[in-house]
């Protein structure tokens, strides 16, 4: 097996992760300076905040269709290239509408990535390196999220312009990233189920894995004949697929009734109001964003030893003691120290050893050949729909229902999420792509 390629190109597609991350967290320090300098009301404070995530649940929803027509790697093309006109846009923007449309191209790159790089590495990966391949697309999107942070605090000291800096600085690794993308090759799956060119799927095959590339081109092609036997197959959408489709998107949703993306995107805002200085609150993000990188590298390690489930059950039972305990501190209103700083760390550790690494690696499996795209498409555009929500509702729902009551639903929904992992979720550790796929035919 040459693990070297495979590795190189997996880190080079999950980049798209780092941006991602970055994209997604970046608005956080700037947010408030955005707010004053258009005077925007609590509406339009609200669509600026999550415009991109509303351009993410787009680009999630249509990100199967350049991924299929046109390959996995000419997407991830579109991808570094909306990434970069977003920075650019962003930072050199004078109009608010003008501003809000680059915002909403950024989301656009972050859901068709959250799509096309999963898949492309899902699909590269031998069996036993799969999920730790995957997690790499993970793994950026935290780093990305931490040199966010690290990026606002350091740009935050600038002045009232230098909201302009820490949207714009995305440009330099959204260049790097659109250079290194010609150095992959592309998908050999998608090279055999949508176009037919086998000779080169099979020099692809013979680079990932020279001993077994043409047994695996024959399992791909007679996942595909099988496939053909049943009904069309480019329709997901039916009951033959229930299983998959039920599990992409609950797990979806439980990623983000979690709380993830209030706290990504509004965690200066919840220090203040646990009542740390704004100052704090920045450095406090950096904190978060530290803990977040490290447990996610840790799950790498863990994620083929010990498999997806068991990261899910830990993670559970965590997510929910530690929510519970911030919870407790918003209605006990015990705001001395840094109480409700060491919780949320707690809460981002265990969502990272879990959900995060997780939640792509799974997605990107449990879908059949033929209709990966699409199911990755439905479990990444549920994703972002409920984190649309969720983020926009944030700061209503806080401000009228409490800190304490907010976390005291995101406790009670990990809850359930532990019910779902114990009865529901099956283990992928270890199982080619074809195996899964017969496994899940049968349920």
């Amino acid at each position: 097996m040459q693990k070297n390629s495979v590795i190189a190109w997996s880190l080079v597609v999950a980049l798209g992760g780092f941006l991602f991350g970055f994209d997604t967290a970046v608005i956080s320090g700037a947010e408030k300076s955005i707010q004053q300098y258009w005077a925007l009301n609590v509406f339009e404070h609200g669509l600026t905040v999550s415009i991109a995530l509303i351009g993410t649940v787009i680009g999630s929803l249509v990100g199967s269709v350049p991924s299929d027509k046109y390959g996995r790697k000419n997407t991830l093309y579109m991808v570094a290239a909306l990434y970069l006109l977003s920075a650019i846009g962003t930072a050199y923007a004078t109009d608010w509408y003008v501003f809000l449309l680059f915002r909403l191209m950024g989301g656009f790159g972050v859901g068709m990535s959250s799509v096309t790089a999963p898949i492309y590495i899902s699909e590269i990966s031998p069996a036993n390196l799969r999920g730790r391949l995957v997690a790499l697309f993970q793994f950026n999107v935290v780093l990305g999220i931490l040199i966010a942070y690290l990026s606002n605090y350091l740009i935050g000291q600038e002045g009232e312009n230098s909201w302009r800096w820490m949207l714009g600085v995305q440009a330099f690794p959204s260049l790097i990233y659109l250079a290194l993308i010609r150095l992959v090759p592309e998908s050999p799956r998608w090279l055999v189920l949508h176009k037919g060119r086998d000779a080169e799927a099979l020099k692809v095959l013979k680079r990932i894995n020279p001993l077994n590339s043409e047994q695996e081109l024959i399992a791909i092609k007679q996942s595909h004949r099988v496939l053909a036997e049943f009904e069309k197959p480019d329709s997901l959408l039916t009951k033959k697929y229930k299983t998959p489709i039920t599990l992409a998107v609950l797990f979806a949703v439980f990623n983000q009734v979690s709380g993830i993306n209030a706290i990504i995107y509004y965690s200066p805002r919840i220090f203040e109001m646990a009542g740390l200085g704004a100052h704090t609150s920045l450095l406090s993000t950096v904190g978060i964003g530290l803990v977040n990188f490290t447990f996610t590298l840790i799950a790498i390690g863990f994620i083929d030893k010990v498999g997806r489930r068991t990261l899910m059950l830990i993670g559970s039972v965590g997510l929910i003691l530690s929510l519970g305990l911030v919870s407790r501190t918003f209605f006990m209103n015990d705001f001395s120290g840094f109480a409700i700083t060491f919780y949320l760390m707690i809460y981002i550790a265990f969502f990272a050893f879990s959900q995060g690494a997780v939640i792509w690696v799974f997605i990107s499996e449990i879908f059949p050949n033929e209709v990966r795209a699409k199911g990755q498409t439905l479990g990444s555009f549920t994703h972002w729909i409920m984190a649309a929500a969720i983020t926009f509702c944030f700061p209503y729902l806080s401000e009228i229902a409490g800190g304490g009551n907010t976390f005291l639903f995101f406790s009670v929904m990990m809850m359930l999420q532990l019910l779902f992992v114990w009865k529901l979720m099956p283990e992928t550790k270890g199982k080619s792509l074809e195996q899964i796929e017969s496994n899940m035919m049968m349920h």
